[in-house]
């Protein structure tokens, strides 16, 4: 029984392309293709293959850290550029490949697949260049991301040392550091004489980021070395090498931390004391020169729907209601005496809820986490016809960025499979990760969410690198929101305090439409977005708080996942009840999967082919 809801009618009437123009385009291919040859196909399509991969060898090349993050060891010592020339640069390679994307492909003689991957590149391409004029129109540092903490996670996380040379580029990624921050700052610097500063709440917690890394050896005399120094040390301890070896390696890193890490984070703290006196406390992306543009743009891109604020900022509202229906179910199936509201503060004070907050409670919170991984991995056969080769680990995130980092996320296998995916669990503040959520939270960011996701998407055969190893936030995380809801019908969730908790990470997405489109279309605070979260959500305040000051710095992200879930649940109803006792889960989920992210106006083709191609 599908246990969900009608599908919103809203997400019926708009896309920002029309699903009918791409059927159209589909349409028109198939009867040009009998005016080609086999061979003229295949040479037109290997034209545009080639042009595709040659495009994304020569993105990757540009940057060191992405070669890191795909196993490439080419640039090993360097860290990405940060400079205006670089974006200029990336401005005349995009005009450059859309003028060879419109005046050199035959679209008419492309096999199918390649026409997906071209009618794909060709709008990145397109979209990159008209959202040149926003490139500034973020905070590059912020408590969410930014070099303060990113680079740090990089080289701990990415930065494997398997010799010598590994180590030496370690060290030479060290010393780059300052050299970074030095352009950093010139970018904030350009951003503040357009008037795009962050909030004042936003400079305390990066200035914390910032000092944390400066404490520890050696830039004290605590016993105790530094977050780099640590896992510099841990990881060249493990290298066959001379003991003689591994100290002057180490000295090296010493060295480079105190010539170049310090400076780059003592010139930042400096450079955000001061702005934070001239910062004030306006919170959304309406104070930016043509804010309201620019927000419109962005829930565009990240929904991939031709959505207003206002229709987004209803549809939350409606799910909202939606959802505290199927709470005061679950409180009175517990015989919980009291409104909803006082369920709320039960679930949010009781400890039979939480896990303590010492090394025993977070070692045993992790544990269970896997347990729920593995529980699923046993179950996917049931749903799914491909599942990724690749494995999954969960790790607590580190503590230098605990405290401003989001409640969980996950990073993505190394393509070698050299790095298994990761679910990161924060576990700074217990009261945040309640026991009831661990089902839903593991199920999103794991299995059957991020990582199952995002595995198959890298192992897809024949679909060029770009597909794999980009994405749209709609799809990616509106698969991992479904995800959530997949296991309900599978019989997980028995406890009703956790099917509760899944209606909770539910409403908390709910929320997010509401809030993040009334902060940056109707001028809300962060104060009446906190006001709206604690009065309709279980979460715990410094979860509330986490939230809206994430919805002010990554304007429309946090749209992403509803419009995505209601978007896949929607097609779903709709070929169940096209095709009755021919619907099954597993081609469905097959369909969904098999291309990788895609815009969700493109999802809904496959899904009409997928019908159609079942009834005949």
């Amino acid at each position: 029984m599908d246990l969900y809801h009608k599908p919103m009618k809203h997400l019926l009437k708009k896309s920002l392309l029309t699903l009918c123009a791409f059927t159209s385009l589909i349409s028109c291919k198939k009867e040009a293709l009998k005016m080609y040859t086999n061979e003229e196909i295949a040479a037109e399509s290997k034209k545009v293959s080639t042009f595709l991969r040659k495009s994304f060898e020569n993105q990757v090349s540009l940057s060191p850290e992405l070669q890191t993050r795909l196993g490439i060891k080419t640039d090993y010592g360097k860290l990405d550029d940060n400079t205006p020339e670089t974006e200029n640069r990336d401005l005349a390679i995009h005009k450059k490949e859309l003028a060879w994307l419109t005046d050199s492909v035959n679209i008419a003689a492309l096999s199918k697949e390649v026409l997906l991957s071209y009618k794909l590149y060709k709008d990145k391409v397109k979209n990159n260049i008209a959202d040149y004029k926003y490139r500034l129109y973020n905070y590059p540092v912020n408590q969410m991301f930014g070099a303060q903490s990113g680079k740090p996670a990089f080289l701990i996380n990415m930065h494997r040392i398997e010799d010598v040379s590994d180590a030496n580029a370690y060290i030479s990624r060290l010393n780059e550091f300052n050299k970074y921050f030095t352009q950093l700052i010139k970018n904030l610097e350009t951003r503040e004489a357009l008037g795009i500063v962050p909030p004042k709440f936003v400079f305390d917690k990066v200035i914390q980021d910032s000092e944390n890394i400066l404490v520890g050896q050696p830039f004290d005399t605590s016993d105790k070395k530094s977050t780099l120094l640590k896992d510099f040390s841990e990881k060249i301890n493990k290298l066959k090498i001379a003991a003689k070896k591994k100290n002057k390696l180490e000295i090296m890193a010493r060295q480079a931390l105190l010539t170049s890490v310090k400076p780059a984070y003592s010139n930042l703290i400096s450079f955000l004391k001061k702005q934070k006196e001239r910062a004030n406390s306006d919170h959304g992306a309406w104070k930016f020169p043509n804010g309201e543009a620019f927000y419109n743009n962005a829930l565009k891109r990240t929904t991939t729907t031709d959505l207003t604020a206002n229709e987004i900022h209803q549809i939350g509202l409606d799910e909202v209601a939606r959802i505290h229906k199927e709470m005061n179910m679950i409180r009175n199936k517990v015989n919980f005496e009291g409104t909803l509201q006082d369920f709320f503060q039960f679930m949010k004070t009781d400890k039979q809820f939480y896990y303590n907050d010492d090394k025993q409670g977070k070692d045993a919170y992790l544990k269970k986490a896997v347990s729920l991984i593995d529980s699923m991995k046993t179950r996917l056969d049931e749903i799914f016809i491909t599942k990724p080769k690749a494995e999954i680990m969960v790790k607590a995130v580190e503590s230098f960025r605990e405290q401003s980092a989001g409640k969980a996320f996950y990073n993505r296998p190394a393509a070698d499979g050299s790095r298994p995916g990761i679910y990161y669990a924060n576990l700074y503040d217990m009261e945040s990760m309640p026991i009831y959520q661990m089902e839903a939270l593991a199920y999103h960011e794991g299995i059957p969410g991020h990582h199952m996701q995002l595995a198959i998407q890298q192992e897809l055969k024949e679909v060029p690198l770009f597909r794999k190893f980009g994405g749209y936030t709609a799809y990616t995380e509106g698969w991992g929101l479904y995800s959530e809801f997949i296991p309900k019908e599978m019989g997980f969730y028995a406890d009703p305090y956790s099917d509760f908790g899944r209606l909770a990470m539910e409403l908390w997405r709910a929320c997010r439409l509401v809030v993040d489109t009334g902060i940056h279309a109707k001028k809300w605070t962060r104060e009446e977005g906190i006001a709206y979260y604690t009065e309709n959500t279980p979460n715990a305040k410094l979860d509330v708080i986490k939230m809206v000051e994430r919805h002010i710095v990554m304007p429309s992200q946090a749209t992403a996942y509803k419009i995505g879930m209601l978007k896949i649940l929607e097609l779903r109803a709709k070929a169940k009840n096209a095709l009755g006792d021919q619907f099954d889960i597993r081609e469905f989920h097959e369909v969904v999967l098999s291309h990788g992210a895609i815009p969700l106006h493109i999802l809904e083709n496959f899904v009409n082919e997928y019908i159609s191609d079942t009834q005949s």
